[in-house]
């Protein structure tokens, strides 16, 4: 696959997470409960579509199993406590940690381009939620930093295993979560439809078609090109929820997205025409 292919689909991929902040509000769960059927569901279409023909994995792929539980869970949590605006953007402290972490486990060197992209991002994620901001809310601030490591770990943990199946640190990090979730089980479940089928479209589509296209374009990029170029998906998450829940965008929303697509596109079109400038 060509590195052009692989940054479309982790821009799709950012796409369709960015579905998961406010869907996730709207089912009146509790949120292990939805952490953990959100996982199973997803855990059934990653094992159809690339089913392990050995169970002994490596310590790669279950560190970054465990990465990616602590990453589902306290990304709902977070969610729950706090607004969609505060969890995605301390959450996309990772493109710091993978900067600060990849050339240690992976030899992959950040260069002076990536940290001024990720000083444009930073930036403009704090203009585009500047009002949603309170130092309130401490628990779902915390959530969204530990959710950011978890984001960070597997991300590194999968490029590790770029040559082997870097998808059954997701697929093994889903029965995970959705075997430690049980106890939300008992009482946090409502049978309602619509829950339902919210809950089914995150489990499908929102973790489990996004994670095979993630596992596919990250054997083809560097650690921090796949944290970098999913994080249209603050973009587009306060779009999708201004189209199904008529929220607005203010005017530091505007201003915030044009600084985080200015940093992930010039980046992107900098590293392609010429790399040895920095």
């Amino acid at each position: 696959m060509r590195r052009s292919s692989a940054i479309l689909l982790l821009l799709i991929t950012g796409i369709i997470w960015s579905t998961g902040g406010f869907l996730i509000k709207l089912i009146p769960w509790s949120p292990i409960a939805i952490a953990g059927v959100r996982s199973g569901f997803t855990s059934v279409v990653i094992y159809f579509f690339d089913r392990p023909k050995s169970y002994l994995f490596s310590k790669y792929t279950w560190a970054g199993a465990l990465f990616y539980t602590l990453m589902v869970i306290c990304f709902v949590l977070g969610n729950k406590m706090t607004t969609a605006g505060n969890v995605i953007l301390i959450q996309y402290a990772a493109p710091i940690y993978v900067a600060l972490f990849s050339f240690y486990f992976l030899g992959e060197k950040s260069t002076k381009i990536d940290w001024i992209a990720i000083f444009l991002i930073f930036l403009g994620l704090g203009f585009f939620f500047i009002e949603e901001l309170s130092m309130n809310q401490l628990n779902g601030k915390i959530m969204a930093i530990l959710s950011g490591i978890g984001f960070a770990g597997l991300t590194i943990c999968m490029r590790k295993e770029k040559n082997d199946s870097p998808i059954h640190s997701v697929l093994i990090g889903n029965i995970i979560t959705f075997i430690i979730c049980c106890p939300g089980y008992l009482s946090g479940i409502t049978s309602t439809l619509h829950s339902w089928l919210i809950i089914a479209f995150l489990g499908v589509v929102q973790l489990g078609i996004a994670y095979i296209l993630y596992s596919t374009a990250i054997k083809h990029v560097s650690a921090l090109d796949a944290i970098i170029y999913p994080v249209i998906e603050p973009i587009f998450n306060p779009v999708f929820a201004f189209i199904i829940l008529g929220e607005s965008m203010s005017i530091f929303g505007i201003m915030g997205g044009f600084l985080v697509l200015l940093g992930v596109v010039a980046r992107g079109f900098i590293k392609e025409s010429s790399k040895s400038w920095f």
